[in-house]
């Protein structure tokens, strides 16, 4: 094995300052200075059943000068990110590519993936007043993902007299869609109060209606939230509520009958001024204070073109208006995909790196804009495809792999959280909180299937374990020129702690042949007490399209409790050995 490696030069990269991170200035190698990495490993690892040509990534970490960071500076022991792919072998055809340096992490991330939760059947997800569904909750404590946002609430209808939580009427289900939502719901106080069974420190967004256009409805709602939070029973447990949301895709309301045909940006902007400014007022909102606003929510955006998006609504003073002065955070919608005429995709598009960029760096412009007005920046509503998922590609293991690439993409994109859409029987969920009667898939009647995990749940167990408890959390991409490898630097503070690596190569149950994987090698030059050693974690996975069987760490938290199973499995690996990522797998690399 041979490696050849250039002397470095510097550049030197200075940053703005951002709402979040103030300027740094980062010395890190030209990647022009970079020579190719000529390396061929014949030795096959039997246990892993690959071939003998294996294509081979290289992580270098070069030690940075200086790095100021979040408002202070300090040294990164392990700072300046470089990846490089060597003899890659495709089809029979070797390639090479040169090294080049990650980005540098602006955003920080607490908490990058939340729940966004259809409304109508909230008091399924969280168990009736005095019987907590343990199930679902259980679910929520072993990822410690603590924030929630309940939302679709624009066909909803307060009564302060009802005393069940919500009743709903529904359309009839079809096989494309078997588990529809409600077409309108009328709730009562207790439904709130249901926000008391969600684990300690749950951080929560609650919806008021838009579409009925009623600040009276809206005013009711919201002094019924505030009242279930002031509750002992949620303030005791420190949950608590971050934000409300008037209206949901108000860009839609045209198209669903809410407004008419011609309602306009500017239309919806007059809506929600006073609406917004209404409930403000009963509540005595005020800047610097929870709850805040976070508003637009559109369904899509045209960037400015004069159409619904954040540029336009910045442009016709939103900011400027009174309610608009208590937004914090500003949220668009995103699919990968549609399933609303029963059409779908692939499941290898779906889990493709280049897919998933476009699908991410789409909002690019809208991030900027919104930055430059000291707010955050969220997908408020995402998942893989729209209208609950398709079939045998929503509810699959390779869903596992789109989701931790898309969800750390978009940290890199600095959308600092991602929230995941829900409700009962839809394909794409983490998991289904209560027994069904229905296939998720048909809409046929079948035995009645317990509350279980599914296998996107695996990877939001994996992003939690990756993102960790520091609360100080950044992510940089490291550039592997690998259409199928991708990784991630994960920085606690200013130090390198974890790296995730990916591999979203489809690997099917119809796949022949050996399982194609690649050798991940990462290597510490002229780092001065660079460690020698580091625990791997593997999300491991039978094939792309299963539903079922998946493992993180070893451990399977397919159980009729929704708890852990099994013991957990890691590998200890020495950082310049590397490691094989196989097709349709992902890793966790902790440093030690």
């Amino acid at each position: 094995m041979g490696v050849a490696i250039a002397n470095l030069r510097s550049t030197k990269v200075t940053a703005k300052c951002t709402r979040r991170w103030c300027s740094r200035t980062v010395t890190r190698p030209r990647a022009s200075q970079l020579h190719f990495l000529v390396s061929h490993l014949m030795a096959v690892d039997a246990d892993r059943a690959l071939p003998s040509a294996w294509s081979l990534a290289r992580l270098y970490l070069n030690v940075s000068t200086t790095l100021l960071v979040s408002m202070r500076s300090g040294n990164l022991g392990l700072a300046g990110l470089l990846l490089c792919a060597t003899s890659t072998f495709l089809g029979g055809v070797q390639g090479q590519t040169t090294c080049t340096p990650a980005a540098t992490p602006l955003v920080g991330v607490n908490n990058l993936v939340g729940f966004s939760i259809e409304s109508d059947r909230w008091p399924e997800w969280t168990g009736g007043i005095d019987t907590p569904n343990t199930f679902w909750i259980n679910t929520l404590n072993n990822l410690k993902i603590l924030c929630e946002k309940l939302h679709n609430l624009d066909r909803t209808t307060f009564v302060a007299t009802q005393f069940e939580p919500t009743v709903g009427l529904f359309p009839n289900y079809t096989s494309t869609t078997p588990y529809p939502e409600a077409t309108s719901n009328t709730i009562g106080p207790s439904f709130y109060l249901l926000s008391k069974h969600l684990p300690s420190g749950t951080r929560m967004t609650w919806g008021l209606n838009l579409g009925a256009n009623s600040s009276t409805n809206a005013i009711a709602e919201a002094k019924s939230i505030a009242a279930a939070f002031a509750s002992s029973d949620i303030t005791s447990k420190n949950i608590v509520l971050e934000l409300l949301e008037a209206g949901n895709e108000p860009d839609l309301y045209k198209n669903n009958g809410l407004r008419n045909t011609t309602y306009t940006v500017a239309n919806w902007q007059t809506d929600w001024v006073a609406l917004a400014g209404s409930v403000s007022t009963a509540l005595g909102i005020k800047k610097g204070s929870l709850p805040s606003w976070i508003s637009l929510s559109f369904a899509g955006g045209d960037h400015g073109n004069g159409g619904f998006s954040p540029q336009q609504a910045y442009a016709n003073g939103l900011l400027s208006t009174t309610a608009g002065s208590l937004i914090t955070v500003v949220s668009q919608h995103r699919y990968s995909g549609s399933f609303c005429t029963g059409s779908q995709g692939l499941l290898s598009d779906l889990m493709s790196k280049l897919y998933i960029r476009g699908n991410v760096t789409v909002w690019k412009p809208d991030i900027a804009a919104t930055e430059v007005q000291g707010l955050k920046y969220w997908l408020g509503e995402t998942n893989s495809y729209a209208c609950h998922g398709a079939p045998g590609v929503s509810n699959t293991a390779g869903a596992a792999i789109w989701m931790l690439d898309y969800s750390l993409q978009a940290a890199v994109q600095r959308i600092e959280e991602v929230y995941y859409h829900h409700g009962i029987g839809f394909k794409y969920n983490f998991m289904q909180p209560v027994a069904l009667n229905r296939s998720i898939t048909t809409g046929e009647s079948v035995p009645i299937i317990p509350a279980h995990v599914q296998p996107t749940y695996y990877a939001a167990i994996a992003l939690a374990e990756a993102i960790g408890t520091s609360g100080g959390t950044t992510v940089a991409e490291i550039e592997t020129h690998d259409a199928g490898v991708a990784g991630y630097a994960i920085y606690d503070g200013t130090a390198l702690a974890r790296a995730v690596f990916l591999n979203s190569q489809a690997y099917s149950s119809a796949s022949t042949g050996a399982r194609p994987a690649v050798r991940v090698q990462v290597l510490f030059t002229g780092a001065s007490g660079a460690p020698a050693h580091a625990t791997l974690k593997r999300l491991k996975i039978a094939h792309a399209d299963d539903t079922a069987n998946v493992t993180w760490g070893g451990v399977s938290y397919e159980t009729a409790t929704g708890l852990a199973a099994g013991s957990v499995v890691t590998e200890t690996v020495v950082p310049s050995d590397g490691f094989v990522l196989a097709a349709t797998e992902a890793v966790l690399i902790t440093f030690t």
